[in-house]
């Protein structure tokens, strides 16, 4: 959640304060009409935000529990009737 709001004229006119703030404090928001327009983020933020990710597939298959089986016994008792 970003906490620091700007107003886009207030960020217009002290840009490289929003600049520097979002590098040191993290994302800063900018508002139009007391709205949420946009983010500023640092370059650290948004390439770890767009940096490749493993597929869930590749991930799963390099998880340290890769070939753990659970053992889990199934309830194999009858279902209940319910009156509708």
């Amino acid at each position: 959640m970003v906490e620091n709001n700007w107003q886009l004229q207030e960020a217009k006119a002290r840009l490289s304060e929003l600049v520097k703030s979002a590098q040191r404090e993290g994302p800063q928001q900018i508002t139009v009409h007391g709205k949420p327009a946009a983010v500023v983020l640092s370059r650290s933020d948004y390439e770890r935000l767009t940096a490749n990710k493993p597929s869930f597939v590749k991930f799963l298959r390099d998880s340290p529990f890769k070939g753990f089986t659970l053992k889990i016994a199934r309830d194999k008792s009858s279902t209940r009737d319910i009156k509708l």
